[in-house]
């Protein structure tokens, strides 16, 4: 996958680098590739060419040509197409029966426990890296291991209208977190306790029985899904994505546990990879934003089993914003600035945005217990290294994100004598008496010398 300018992901970084230094003998290596990527993006699907043309320099055999995926587009449909050319290939390379089976392979195994040792049982993310805890964290933060930190600032920054912007201001005081204005900040969120219970209901299980998943295969080297044992809701909360649209593969899965015919046939055209399957599925599924409890609630008679369901859906991510402060500014904390998504779906259902409905309530307070937990990640979004170089920025919304972080930098620059060249705003919002995100900000900027902006309305008088 590739994200930002061109970058290769975070759980790819050191595999990228590994083959890019190197000069590798793989000429036993048998492979093939699929990208990811972002046809908006200028560096479309860069890290999946770089690495189908690197591994091919390095001896590699390429089985099948370079498979690109387009998430402004058919992204699902891409990879549809891609897999039916690829296990034919894959079944000649190592002469195996490629007739078309349908098999259900289950990976772990089920076990509710009656009288478990609750000491034992994982209740959440927080507690499930020692790391987490206060009084054990250890840098560097990075994925794996998030700094808890403590929401100093959580203010609204619409002066009206029906939707909701947040101004959020974490602290890493001590963490020895160290970010530039363009970096972003990783938030882990949690799901809506509300779509838990409703999921929870309509698979017929108790949200706090606890259970453990643990591999079919004794040799598989990951023994389980998420941390167990746990709970139900502590898994549907913390571990898996219960609000995207489930793919074609995941509504596969559901058929053998669908009764009703009418139901049956609804489901079996949807995963279908024909033109008309695959039209199905884009206007019932994705068109509609039908989400897993959208889909159960739709077709009454499909009732997979909970544990199969948390094998099925993929992990819940981390979500990851421009960081709107400089650390020149503001070396203890790092600034968030966040619409909250929310909206209503051609069902006449309300979906919401995980991470933003999950940071809105949360009320700053001297409670260390309550913390979000968060990491940066570096950006190659930078300011000109000499300050006097001019600079023009253009950022409706909240894309004025990382420019307030340039320009906290640009006014440290000023105040210590630096000299500043013309530094340019457009900024674009709704209304003006609505939502101008940090106009008196701005103002201020204005009225020192050191911005020029100009701000347009979509929808004023």
């Amino acid at each position: 996958a590739t994200y930002g300018e061109g970058d290769p992901t975070d759980n790819a970084a050191e595999f990228y680098q590994m083959i890019s230094d190197q000069d590798l003998d793989l000429t036993n290596l048998n492979y093939c590739v699929f990208g990811l990527g972002n046809s908006t993006y200028e560096h479309y699907n860069s890290t999946g060419r770089f690495v189908n043309k690197r591994l091919l320099e390095l001896g590699g055999n390429r089985i099948l040509p370079l498979g690109e995926g387009d998430d402004d587009s058919t992204l699902d449909n891409d990879i549809i197409e891609w897999k039916e050319q690829l296990w034919p290939k894959v079944c000649t390379l190592f002469g195996l029966d490629g007739s078309d089976q349908d098999i259900n392979m289950r990976q772990y195994n089920l076990e509710e426990l009656e009288d478990p040792d609750m000491s034992k049982v994982f209740t959440g993310e927080v507690t499930r890296l020692n790391s987490y805890l206060a009084e054990k964290q250890r840098p560097p933060y990075e994925p794996k291991n998030p700094f808890m930190s403590h929401m100093l600032v959580n203010r609204e920054l619409h002066k009206g209208g029906d939707r909701n912007c947040m101004h959020i201001e974490f602290d890493i005081t001590d963490s020895r977190i160290r970010y530039d204005a363009g970096d972003h900040v990783a938030v882990y969120p949690c799901n809506d306790q509300k779509l838990v219970e409703d999921l929870c209901v309509l698979l017929d299980k108790k949200p706090d029985t606890v259970f453990r998943l643990t591999a079919i295969d004794s040799y598989a080297s990951k023994k389980s899904p998420f941390p167990c044992p746990t709970t139900y809701r502590t898994a549907l909360t913390y571990y898996v994505d219960i609000t995207s649209c489930p793919k074609m593969h995941v509504l596969k899965e559901f058929l053998p546990y669908t009764h009703s015919e009418e139901d049956k046939t609804k489901l079996e055209l949807m995963t279908k990879t024909t033109m008309e399957g695959k039209a199905a599925y884009q206007e019932y599924v994705v068109k509609n934003f039908r989400t897993v409890n959208h889909i159960l609630q739709d077709l009454p008679s499909c009732r997979p089993p909970l544990d199969y369901l948390l094998e099925l859906l993929p992990r819940l991510q981390v979500r990851y914003y421009s960081i709107s402060s400089s650390s020149k500014a503001h070396a203890t904390t790092v600034h968030v600035t966040a619409v909250v998504l929310q909206y209503e779906t051609p069902t006449g259902r309300v979906n919401k945005g995980v991470a933003t409905n999950w940071l809105l309530p949360q009320v700053p307070s001297d409670d260390k217990h309550y913390s979000v937990p968060l990491f940066v990640r570096k950006s190659q979004f930078r300011l000109p290294i000499k300050s006097e170089v001019p600079i023009i920025m253009i950022g409706p919304g909240t894309g004025i994100a990382p420019f307030r972080g340039f320009l906290q930098e640009r006014d440290v620059a000023a105040k210590k004598g630096a000299t500043v060249g013309k530094t340019v705003l457009y900024f674009g919002c709704r209304r003006k008496a609505e939502d101008y995100l940090y106009q008196e900000e701005l103002e201020s900027y204005v009225a020192s010398g050191l911005l020029t902006v100009s701000a347009r309305e979509s929808r004023g008088d």
